[in-house]
């Protein structure tokens, strides 16, 4: 796979030294290569922080900004930081009303995250986590610990983040986090594989003629591969299933957002997001607010990643709320 890098060992911090050189005005690097904002929140409302391998690209540290993340740790490609720089990342972020902490459902992120709480208790830390478990084709919703953390980690930043520059409590953040949490879901397809940058190999096979639905964002087996299906047969497979995890029934408001995985364009997300609103005004459920666009790639995986969250009037205030993060602006007009 044919890829602009220089030393494959150097990846990472040439791209966050890249990426803090494009958008200086709106974040820096701190300490051991931590993300941090750019201008910092006002003392006394609670910070965000997360952390996650490199390789997703604008994820997870494009979200770092004013109404989102305030430090985001990024570890090797597609690998988890060690928990010293998390911690490091919890102390700096903390502006005296404590840390809302957010990990995606992905062993290595768990294992950092469970250690780093362990420390963060031993020093008295104010922190809580929260786990997103997102991925319908893990398992059913009473198995979180089987389903993985996609691409709805951005919209619980943006809620969460959204709650924090409201001055709630941690534990106010907390709970408005998990309610939307709760409430969300996301399934994959993938057309082609992804390649590991360092080492230019793909990191799993797909035919020509097939696609895969509820493949992970790393190249774990999803529910199943079938014959490559139209956009509309896709989207109505896709939608229905988040629709039954969600319990959505007519009269619901729903979040959709389509998530590009690298190499698909956003003339096939079009036509797929027309499917997903017709088959939820069939059913009289309402997309009040949707996206299409890359928030969390893998390389150049050809596919996406749906999700749908079913919202409130709070939600979607905080939804609209103002952000300015690299990768996502809201006014809040």
């Amino acid at each position: 796979m044919k890829k602009f890098i220089n030393d494959p060992d150097n990846l990472v911090s040439e791209l966050l030294e890249g990426y803090a050189a494009a958008y200086a005005k709106k974040i820096k690097l701190e300490g051991n290569n931590l993300v941090v904002r750019a201008t910092p929140k006002a003392a006394g409302k609670v910070a965000i922080v997360t952390h996650g391998g490199s390789g997703h690209e604008p994820a997870l540290s494009g979200f770092v900004g004013e109404g989102m993340i305030d430090i985001s740790v990024p570890g090797e490609i597609f690998a988890a930081p060690g928990p010293p720089r998390v911690l490091d990342a919890i102390k700096r972020a903390d502006l005296g009303a404590g840390v809302l902490f957010v990990v995606l459902n992905h062993s290595g992120d768990v294992m950092t995250a469970n250690i780093v709480m362990e420390m963060a208790a031993k020093q008295g830390l104010n922190v809580k986590q929260i786990l997103t478990h997102e991925d319908v084709a893990g398992g059913p919703k009473s198995e979180p610990e089987n389903r993985r953390g996609l691409v709805g980690c951005v919209p619980l930043y943006k809620i969460a983040g959204a709650a924090a520059e409201e001055g709630r409590s941690l534990d106010e953040v907390l709970a408005v986090a998990e309610k939307f949490n709760d409430n969300m879901a996301t399934l994959a397809v993938a057309l082609t594989p992804a390649s590991h940058p360092s080492t230019g190999e793909f990191i799993f096979e797909l035919p020509e003629d097939e696609m895969e639905i509820g493949m992970g964002q790393h190249g774990e087996a999803g529910t199943g591969r079938m014959k490559l299906k139209s956009a509309d047969e896709t989207a109505e497979i896709m939608i229905n299933m988040l629709l039954a995890d969600i319990e959505a029934k007519a009269g619901d408001k729903l979040l959709v957002l389509l998530n590009g995985t690298g190499a698909t364009t956003l003339m096939e997300m079009f036509i797929v997001f027309r499917k997903v609103a017709q088959v939820c005004a069939e059913k009289g459920i309402e997309v009040v607010r949707g996206g299409c666009d890359e928030y969390l790639t893998v390389q150049e995986m050809a596919g996406f990643q749906m999700f749908a969250a079913k919202m409130d009037d709070e939600l979607i205030a905080l939804w609209d709320a103002p952000a300015d993060t690299p990768y996502l602006t809201v006014s809040g007009k």
